[in-house]
């Protein structure tokens, strides 16, 4: 089934015991709504119910499902719940809240805490060119206190972008929208198309799926830092391994912004996972105070020298 278009639940629909308000957002693989808890509490409700498997036509509530996408559409969902089970049991100030979790319509339901504020996307758009270096580091340090916690518990977020990083009006972040659930269809080899977010994704994303571990959030996260500062992301990484056309952060905008946060993006951006931070509490520290010079000479000629022996393979 080519994708298509699903409709959201109608206004005002009662979903055991919630009041649906309206849809907030719609991707190919999920819907979110705006609702009511039975406390008149407002809440954030995702829906699992991939484009490419499913059809919701206006009227219908339970979406109607091709019988050769049937498995498919089932072990998606097992997915989908078991992510959610695994994303209520973690209660951190920076990772999103998941307050309920139900199978509903003949699919899934993930309740979660409705926060007031704007993506990072959005503060993107707003300052395009002007994000200040104190604010990016601010975000991004209280993004990887919410990533340890995910990283903690044994589970990768694998769809970080601006889009997913949610700022509430106190300036403290709150990441969203985990992508494992699509992320196991793909590695499953299952006929479902990957839903990577070009130019954040990193190389492993695409092939070697073994390779995938915090470092790939990690990549990320350099990603998400490289749009606050240029206004879009690099390189998609797949384009990157066919042909690097990355200009380095510290030469393209070098007297913008500090050469220790340019240099921090590149180490994230490194196409080579064992040349990136390996953990979230490594790149924690660096944005947080100044590397050691010491440390960064060796790091820069190690990046160097892993650069120069790439090229000379190539040839």
């Amino acid at each position: 089934m080519s994708s298509q278009s699903n409709q959201p639940l109608p206004e005002g629909y009662k979903l055991q015991g919630y009041t649906i308000e309206r849809m907030l957002t719609c991707g190919g693989f999920s819907l979110v709504y705006l609702a009511l808890d039975e406390t008149g509490n407002r809440v954030a409700i995702k829906e699992y119910l991939p484009s490419s498997l499913a059809l919701r036509t206006e009227g219908d509530v339970i979406p109607a499902i091709p019988k050769e996408n049937l498995a498919v559409f089932r072990y998606g969902m097992k997915c989908f719940f078991e992510e959610g089970r695994s994303l209520a049991r973690l209660s951190h100030p920076n990772v999103v809240r998941v307050l309920n979790f139900f199978r509903a319509n003949e699919t899934v339901y993930l309740v979660m805490r409705y926060e007031l504020g704007r993506t990072l996307q959005e503060h993107l758009a707003l300052n395009r060119g002007t994000m200040r270096e104190n604010f990016i580091r601010r975000i991004m340090t209280l993004s990887l206190n919410g990533l340890r916690e995910v990283h903690t518990n044994k589970l990768l977020h694998l769809d970080l972008k601006p889009a997913n990083i949610y700022v509430r009006n106190d300036e403290t972040p709150v990441l969203l929208d985990f992508g494992a659930a699509r992320q196991t269809l793909i590695e499953q080899q299952y006929k479902l198309s990957p839903m990577y977010t070009p130019g954040y994704a990193p190389p492993e994303q695409y092939k070697q799926r073994d390779m995938l571990g915090p470092w790939s959030d990690l990549y990320s996260v350099g990603a998400a830092m490289y749009a606050c500062i240029s206004g879009q992301p690099p390189q998609p990484a797949d384009q990157r391994v066919e042909q690097d056309r990355y200009v380095r952060a510290v030469d393209q905008f070098a007297g913008r912004y500090s050469v220790q946060l340019l240099e921090t993006i590149d180490w994230c951006l490194n196409l080579d996972h064992l040349l990136r931070p390996q953990s979230a509490l490594a790149l924690q520290k660096v944005l947080l105070r100044e590397r050691d010079p010491e440390v960064t000479g060796r790091r820069t000629f190690i990046v160097s020298l892993h650069s120069a022996l790439s090229r000379l393979a190539g040839e």
